[in-house]
């Protein structure tokens, strides 16, 4: 079969403007849903750590024995 496309000549084919178009689009689609993919494989664990972060923090405001929230040193 490889024997037979390499024996083909020139080939005249139209490509209007809609199958190019079309084309682009797919391209276009295939690498943003591959971005798309590493960055919910980043984005989510990073949010998931952020809220922890948050809700620690927000733990140590409450055990306070000041009564009122004070600012928290984060290297504590």
């Amino acid at each position: 079969m490889m024997i037979q496309f390499d024996l083909v000549g020139l080939l005249f084919a139209y490509i209007g403007p809609g199958l190019g178009a079309g084309a682009v689009a797919i391209v276009c689609g295939f690498i943003g849903s591959i971005f798309l993919a590493v960055f919910a494989l980043v984005w989510f664990p990073l949010k998931r750590l952020f809220k922890a972060m948050r809700r620690s923090v927000g733990d140590r405001a409450i055990e306070n024995d000041a009564g009122a929230a004070q600012p928290i040193d984060p290297d504590t």
